[in-house]
């Protein structure tokens, strides 16, 4: 069926509730590994802290996203999921900062991140479900957007609560500050406040053939037929999702050295912090918390240029000099010694972040079949989950064997891997530039014949 075409705010409030995943997932991100080492863990444990988390995102994805192209009730066929998934993951929102011991926290991350993988992944079939494909790209454009938006808010929060608001950045019943504690507190009512306003106003299209689609449903239900299914897609993976399975591997580990390792790094490297205890810690952690809330805001704003950067040069070329800027800014660390200049470098990281965002999952929402959208989004975001699981099993061993437990290291390394990714780009097969370029060449003749005026 042809979708109609959607206005701004009809794009904005069907991807509205990536805000409050966002500004969820962005408070994960800036402050668990701080959270850790206040609770005691040492630079090469955090890695390992952080396993449970992808291990179950990896199971999750593909499951949820096959049930949830199977799924038809009263609320509809995505929103079920995105709506549970922020339920749960509030209350681990809340209850995060109440963490006493390293096992409780991880525990806690473990439900979180599940949690936001199920909000999480359904949304990218949301809206390829919602919008034509020739808005797809729109669509993640202005899922990065509002992405950007949730995650300054959510990463500059510690720091706005201590500085404007004059919250202690200690507490006298434990180690996490009150900061961070009314932080998680804010993220839990933005979560799942997001996530209604999209299931509020966004409904979704039921099956063409509601009896078909419910009968095949009951003769393919069983966990082994699932499983089955699953498998099946996976060796079905057209060829531009399997380029792209590498693309996103080498940007995620990128991603995942700088967002393990770069507010300590900062506190450590930069302000010279030598212990937890050091006030220079704390200013370096929440200075850390306000660099990831400016490539969050480069993120937002830069958005507003990926659709037409796309339309002019094409979406792999857009992907690749995103990255190479991402890269150029993680390489730039090791010279800056000062913290203003360090938001020069998360420029670089706020333009690859906006692209990883949107490009990948434009240009293969392009070549999947309507009816497997979940289960393939499901699919791909293993190839988000992976590089997590690699960097929580092995970067452990590489701190201490080859890094000698420097965080800055760490972060450069993400620099190199945001390169290499950017180089896999350029040999992605993407369709739907092919079918531009022949459009626009199309045009030129006809002008230079006179037929288009």
């Amino acid at each position: 069926m042809e979708r109609p075409q959607r206005s701004f705010w009809q794009i904005w409030n069907l991807s509205f509730g990536f805000a409050g995943i966002q500004f969820g997932w962005g408070l994960q991100m800036a402050n668990m590994s701080a959270i850790y080492e206040y609770l005691g863990a040492r630079a090469d444990q955090i890695p390992i802290l952080w396993l449970a988390a992808p291990l179950t995102g990896l199971l999750i994805q593909p499951v949820i996203g096959h049930l949830s192209d199977r799924t038809w009730c009263w609320l509809g066929r995505r929103r079920p999921y995105f709506l549970a998934g922020a339920i749960f993951s509030s209350a681990a929102l809340l209850l995060m900062p109440h963490s006493s011991a390293l096992w409780m926290a991880a525990c806690l991350l473990w439900v979180l991140d599940g949690c936001i993988n199920i909000s999480m992944m359904p949304y990218r079939a949301f809206v390829a479900d919602i919008l034509p494909e020739s808005q797809h790209t729109a669509g993640f454009a202005m899922q990065s957007l509002l992405i950007g938006l949730g995650a300054v808010i959510a990463s500059w929060l510690p720091w706005i609560l201590t500085n404007i608001f004059h919250v202690p950045t200690s507490s006298a019943s434990g180690a996490i500050p009150f900061a961070v504690r009314f932080s998680f507190y804010i993220g839990a009512a933005a979560f799942i406040g997001a996530v209604l306003w999209t299931v509020v106003t966004t409904p979704e299209y039921p099956p063409e053939n509601v009896e078909e689609f419910r009968r095949k449903k009951t003769e393919n239900r069983g966990i082994f037929r699932a499983a089955a299914e699953i498998i099946a897609a996976m060796r079905q993976m057209p060829r531009t999702m399997r380029q792209l399975a590498w693309v996103q591997l080498s940007t995620w580990l990128g991603f995942y050295c700088m967002w393990l390792y770069f507010s300590v790094a900062v506190a450590r490297n930069v302000l010279g912090a030598t212990s937890t205890a050091s006030p220079l810690y704390t200013e370096g952690i929440e200075w850390g918390g306000v660099c990831f809330g400016f490539y969050s805001l480069i993120c937002f704003l830069f958005s507003f240029l990926l659709s037409p950067m796309a339309a002019r040069i094409g979406r792999k070329a857009t992907h690749s000099l995103c990255l190479v800027a991402g890269a150029l800014g993680l390489l730039s660390v090791t010279v800056i010694h000062t913290k203003l200049l360090l938001l020069l470098s998360m420029t670089g990281v706020g333009i690859a972040w906006a692209s990883t965002l949107a490009m990948p999952f434009a240009i293969v929402s392009g070549v999947l079949p309507q009816d497997q959208y979940g289960v393939y989004m499901g699919i791909f975001n293993l190839f988000i989950v992976l590089p997590e699981v690699i960097a929580s099993v092995g970067f452990g061993w590489v701190m201490v064997h080859l890094l000698n437990d420097n965080r800055l290291a760490a972060v450069v390394a993400g620099g190199v891997f945001f390169l290499l990714a950017g180089v896999l780009t350029l040999g992605v097969e993407d369709k739907g530039d092919q079918g531009k370029r022949t459009m626009t060449f199309r045009h030129e003749k006809e002008r230079e014949h006179g037929v288009m005026g």
